[in-house]
C-alpha cells in the first residue's frame, strides 16, 4: 500500500460520524472533505468538542460500536471505510500510527518499556527477539533517549512525562508507518520539552518521509510544524489553507478568535488572556445557521437563519465558511462599530 512521495496518501470525502445516544444523534465529525500527500504535515485545530480527536480516530477505525459512520476514506488509494476491527488490524501500526494524548494512560503500566516496543516488531515484522530488541534500542536512540538500553528494563512510571511521550512516539514509529496521528501529544509538558517533542516528530517525519496530522487546539503549535491546517468548529471543516496562507490571511472569525487566545511576549505581566465567549454548539442539536453564530460579536440576521458553505478563497488551496469573513466591507463595517464602541480593541479583527 505504499504510495510515491508527492502523491496523495489520505483522501476523505464528506466524512461524517455520529454516535448514538439517549439524546438523540450526536454529530461529531459532520461532512470533513480533505487530502494529505506522502511527505506532508497537516494540523487539525479546534476547541474541545470541536470534532478533531474523533476524525483521527474516525479515519483509523478506533470507534465503540456507538458509532455511525458514513462518507470515503481512502487510504493509499484504498477505501478503508467500513472494514472491520479485524480487517483493520493490518494497518495498524505497520501504515497507520497514534501517539495518544496521555501516555501515563496509554503505555501498560504494569509491561516494561522494552516489551511494549518490541511487540508490534514481533507481530507485524515478523523479526525474532534479538533483532526486536535490537531495533528497539535503536528507536529509544532515535527519539533521543539516553542510556536506552537501560531504559528498556524500566516500567513507565520510572520516566518523565517528557520520556515518556518519546516511548510513545518510538511505538507508534516501530513499524515504520507512512501516516502518524499525533493527538495532543504536549499535553501536560512544560514549553521547553513541548519544544522538544514537536520538533522530534517534524525531524522523524522529513526522515522517514512519512505523513504527520498533528491535532491540538493551539494554533501556535501547528505554526511552525505544519503544511496544512484544518480548522474545525462543531465537528465541522470551518478553514483550510496552507499554513503560510491560513496566518497570512485568516477570513474566519472563529479561526482570528483561537489566534488571539495565544498568549503573547509583549503583553505586560498578569495580562488577561483573550476568550471566546459562550460555549460550544451542542452536537445533538446545533444551532440553525452558521454554529459559530451564537457566539461570533461579527454575526448578522443571514448567520443564524442559513449556514454557509465552504467558499474558495483568491489563494489556491484557501477555504472557509463564512458569509462575512475577515477582511470583507460587512466584518470592516461591523469591526468599526464595535471598535467606536468599547468592545472590541483596535487590533483585534477578531471575536472578543
Amino acid at each position: 500500500m505504499r504510495v510515491e512521495a508527492g502523491a496523495v496518501l489520505l483522501e476523505l470525502d464528506d466524512l461524517k460520524t455520529h454516535f448514538k445516544t439517549e439524546r438523540g444523534l450526536v454529530r461529531a465529525v459532520d461532512g470533513v472533505t480533505l487530502k494529505l500527500r506522502r511527505g506532508e504535515s497537516l494540523g487539525v485545530v479546534g476547541e474541545s468538542g470541536s470534532g478533531k480527536t474523533v476524525l483521527s480516530r474516525s479515519i483509523m477505525g478506533l470507534l465503540p460500536s456507538t458509532a455511525v459512520r458514513h462518507g470515503s476514506v481512502r487510504f493509499a488509494g484504498q477505501e478503508i471505510q467500513g472494514m472491520s476491527s479485524k480487517q483493520m488490524r493490518h494497518l495498524w501500526g505497520a501504515e497507520m500510527s497514534m501517539v495518544f494524548q496521555n501516555p501515563l494512560n496509554s503505555l501498560n503500566p504494569l509491561m516494561k518499556i522494552g516489551k511494549q516496543i518490541v511487540e508490534p516488531l514481533k507481530l507485524h515484522l515478523g523479526m525474532d527477539k534479538d533483532n526486536a530488541r535490537a531495533t528497539a534500542v535503536q528507536l529509544l536512540r532515535d527519539v533521543r533517549i539516553p542510556e536506552a538500553e537501560r531504559r528498556l528494563n524500566q516500567y513507565p512510571h520510572e520516566l518523565s512525562g517528557g520520556m515518556r511521550q518519546r516511548v510513545m512516539i518510538a511505538i507508534a514509529l516501530a513499524c515504520g508507518p507512512t501516516l502518524l496521528f499525533a493527538d495532543e501529544p504536549t499535553t501536560a509538558l512544560d514549553v521547553t520539552v513541548q519544544a522538544q517533542i514537536l520538533d522530534l516528530i517534524n525531524e522523524q517525519r522529513r526522515d522517514r518521509d512519512m505523513s504527520v496530522i498533528l491535532v491540538t487546539h493551539d494554533l501556535g503549535v501547528v505554526a511552525g510544524h505544519t503544511d496544512q491546517i484544518a480548522v474545525m468548529y462543531g465537528g465541522k471543516l470551518v478553514e483550510y489553507a496552507p499554513t503560510k496562507i491560513l496566518f497570512a490571511d485568516m477570513k474566519m472569525p472563529y479561526t482570528k478568535s483561537l489566534m488571539r487566545s495565544i498568549p503573547k511576549m509583549a503583553d505586560p505581566s498578569h495580562s488577561r488572556l483573550a476568550t471566546i465567549p459562550g460555549r460550544p454548539p451542542d452536537l445533538v442539536n446545533p444551532p440553525k445557521g452558521c454554529n459559530f453564530a451564537p457566539r461570533c460579536a461579527y454575526a448578522q440576521d443571514r448567520c443564524h437563519v442559513e449556514e454557509p458553505p465552504l467558499t474558495e478563497a483568491k489563494d489556491a488551496g484557501h477555504v472557509f465558511a463564512c458569509w462575512y469573513p475577515v477582511g470583507s466591507p460587512e466584518f470592516e463595517r461591523k469591526d468599526a462599530e464595535l471598535q467606536e464602541q468599547g468592545i472590541m480593541p483596535a487590533d483585534s479583527a477578531a471575536v472578543s
